[in-house]
């Protein structure tokens, strides 16, 4: 009901946005687990609390109390890590060879398999930018198995919940009346 919800309100012209949606979420590529994580954290990262709320009510039968805080816990270690290591490496010089002393344990335990939390961590690495941080977990998840339509498919759910995201701002911005 709620993804039906979140569909109803997007504007006619961001139909393909709407028709995204409703194929990505009956998508069969990925995991169960998989596919409602990488909407959640996606969600999140899109930083529209609408969106979070509906996908995340949406896909609550399907992920455990663990995964959807990894889930969260994804959208937000990748919140710091993708500004970090952005500036990294569009800056270059000694910074990539100076310890990021930051803390990110919970990329090593994140309470789900490892291969969920890097494809997660994918989808909000895309949506932030981070091409450093993108090249990492693409990495990760090749050499967990992944193939490359999982891969692209986490990266559409991050596109489509972006562009649902930004369509709604759009509707509610006072320059859209």
């Amino acid at each position: 009901m709620s993804l039906d919800t979140l569909k109803s309100l997007l504007p006619d012209y961001a139909k393909d946005l709407k028709l995204n949606l409703g194929a990505l979420a009956h998508d069969i590529t990925l995991t169960p687990q998989q596919l409602a994580g990488t909407f959640v954290a996606s969600a999140i990262a899109s930083r529209n609390p609408l969106v979070t709320e509906l996908l995340s009510t949406h896909f609550a039968d399907t992920l455990s109390t663990e995964a959807l805080d990894a889930a969260r816990a994804a959208a937000a270690i990748m919140g710091m890590n993708n500004v970090y290591y952005r500036f990294v490496h569009m800056v270059g010089g000694d910074y990539a060879k100076i310890p990021a002393q930051l803390r990110m344990n919970v990329i090593g335990r994140p309470g789900v398999e490892k291969v969920d939390f890097e494809l997660w961590s994918l989808a909000v690495s895309a949506i932030n930018g981070c091409g450093m941080c993108m090249e990492s977990h693409e990495h990760a998840l090749r050499k967990a198995g992944l193939t490359t339509e999982q891969i692209q498919t986490s990266i559409r759910i991050a596109a489509t919940v972006h562009g649902v995201a930004v369509a709604l701002d759009g509707v509610k911005s006072p320059a859209a009346t």
